[in-house]
C-alpha cells in the first residue's frame, strides 16, 4: 500500500519542495496540498493520509489547532510539524495537540524521510535540536498529553481559533462567515477571549498572537 501524506504550508514553494522530496521515495506519493490550516483540517477529513506534514504559522487556523482538528476528524492520521521555531513551549503545545513528530525546515533535506517513516509506523520523531526536557515530556507520554497547562489552554478550541482570525485582522462578521456562527455569538467569543486573557485592546490580542507564533509578524 502506498504512503499517502498531506502537506500544508502557506508557501507554493515550500509545498513543491516537500512534494518532490517525499515523492522520491518509492510507494509514497502527496495525495494533497493545503496552503492553510482550515484547508489542511477539510482536506485530512476527506482523504484520512497517513501523515500530514503541516508547517506552524499558517493563515486562517495555526498548526497547533490544525493538529487539534486533524487528529479528531482523522484519528489515524499521524502530524508531523515542519517549522523554523524550536521553543520548547511550542514544541510542548503540538504534542499536547496530537502530533507525534517535530522537525525544523532547516533539516528538513536530512531528516524529512526518516520523521514520515518513523510516524506511518506510529513512531515519534522528534529534532536533536528540541530540548532535552521536551524531548523526555514527549516520549514519556504516549499520546502526546503533556501535563503543564499554557496561558492559551484558558480558551476553548473555537476561541483558540477566533482568536487568530481577529489576530489576522478579521472582522466580527468576517470571522461569523468563516466559522459558520452568527455575528452575535462571534461577538460573545471575542468578549470573553478579551477577558479570559486581560486583553484591553485588539492590539494587545495581536502582540500576544505574535509572540506566541499563532500568527506570522
Amino acid at each position: 500500500m502506498p504512503v499517502r501524506i498531506l502537506v500544508a504550508d502557506d508557501h507554493q514553494v515550500v509545498r513543491t519542495g516537500l512534494r518532490a522530496l517525499l515523492e522520491s521515495k518509492t510507494g509514497w506519493q502527496v495525495c494533497a496540498e493545503a496552503a492553510n490550516g482550515r484547508e489542511a483540517v477539510e482536506k485530512a477529513s476527506q482523504l484520512k493520509p497517513d501523515v500530514a506534514v503541516l508547517d506552524i504559522g499558517m493563515p486562517l487556523l495555526n498548526g497547533v489547532e490544525a493538529t487539534r482538528q486533524i487528529r479528531k476528524f482523522s484519528p489515524k492520521t499521524e502530524v508531523l510539524i515542519l517549522t523554523m521555531h524550536d521553543s520548547e513551549l511550542l514544541v510542548q503545545e503540538v504534542l499536547g495537540a496530537g502530533a507525534h513528530g517535530y522537525i525544523l525546515k532547516d533539516e528538513a533535506d536530512r531528516n524529512l524521510v526518516a520523521a514520515v517513516d518513523a510516524l506511518r509506523r506510529h513512531k515519534p520523531y522528534l529534532s536533536s535540536r528540541v530540548s532535552d526536557a521536551a524531548s523526555k515530556t514527549a516520549m514519556a507520554s504516549g499520546d502526546g498529553a503533556i501535563s503543564g497547562q499554557t496561558v492559551r489552554s484558558r480558551l476553548t478550541p473555537r476561541e483558540r481559533e477566533i482568536l487568530q482570525l481577529l489576530a489576522e485582522g478579521k472582522s466580527n462578521k468576517e470571522v461569523a462567515g468563516y466559522l459558520g456562527i452568527s455575528v452575535k455569538t462571534a461577538e460573545t467569543h471575542r468578549a470573553n477571549i478579551m477577558l479570559k486573557m486581560d486583553f484591553h485592546s485588539i492590539t494587545e490580542l495581536v502582540r500576544y498572537a505574535v509572540r506566541n507564533k499563532i500568527i506570522q509578524s
